[in-house]
């Protein structure tokens, strides 16, 4: 059975501890900073930190945006962390309008409101949202088997996804607001959480996403 993964490497963010858990729960995977060596990889994770704008400029040099458009126009098994779930979207405001992916119609926003201001008395959320925070699973989807309603998985990011179609929505987290924190369709999932980073739980949903794969 072939669950050969290839994770982008366009020079955004630390790609081993991606690297790492997916090895850990079975997968064969190729770390690759050049799409001709996508090879027979069955399986493609765009991971990333950082700011979408620079983000965007090394996957159009390096060709990757071609790449990932293609891959997940044929409904290949795909999935997206962090910045790699934001830069799927029409625009993020971050330093923009900067133009993204447009593979979700909708932008990405920063967290704004009273709820994160910071007064002697009252401290407000943070922002950035870092940490655990829990998920609510709003429709099903592989990557999330036997994945409990409320389990609590990693964040780091100011910015959230908002769709336009509600029915991208997968799982909603709320830190002031609620926000989609993970969409899907087809063999596409992307969590604004990282699964690399979120102990069992996030264990699982690469074990189901090599599973996907396989």
């Amino acid at each position: 059975m072939n669950t050969r993964i290839a994770i982008i490497d366009y020079g955004m963010g630390n790609l081993r501890s991606v690297a790492k858990a997916l090895e850990r729960v079975g997968a064969d995977v190729a770390v690759i900073d050049s799409p001709k060596d996508i090879g027979d990889a069955k399986g493609l994770v765009l991971p990333g930190v950082g700011a979408f704008g620079q983000a965007m400029d090394r996957l159009t040099s390096t060709g990757f945006d071609a790449l990932v458009k293609d891959w997940i126009g044929e409904d290949r098994p795909f999935i997206g962390i962090c910045l790699g779930l934001q830069l799927l979207f029409t625009e993020s405001e971050e330093f923009g309008p900067v133009t993204g992916l447009g593979i979700v119609p909708g932008r990405v926003v920063r967290f704004t409101g009273p709820q994160y201001e910071q007064h002697d008395d009252d401290p407000g959320l943070k922002v950035p949202h870092i940490g655990w925070n829990s998920l609510k699973v709003a429709k099903q989807h592989p990557v999330l088997a036997a994945i409990p309603d409320g389990a609590m998985a990693y964040f780091v990011h100011s910015y959230y996804c908002a769709p336009d179609d509600p029915e991208w929505t997968t799982v909603v987290t709320d830190h002031g607001i609620e926000f989609t924190s993970a969409v899907s369709r087809g063999n596409l999932f992307a969590s604004q959480f990282h699964p690399e980073k979120s102990g069992d739980i996030g264990l699982r949903m690469l074990a189901n996403f090599v599973k996907l794969v396989g």
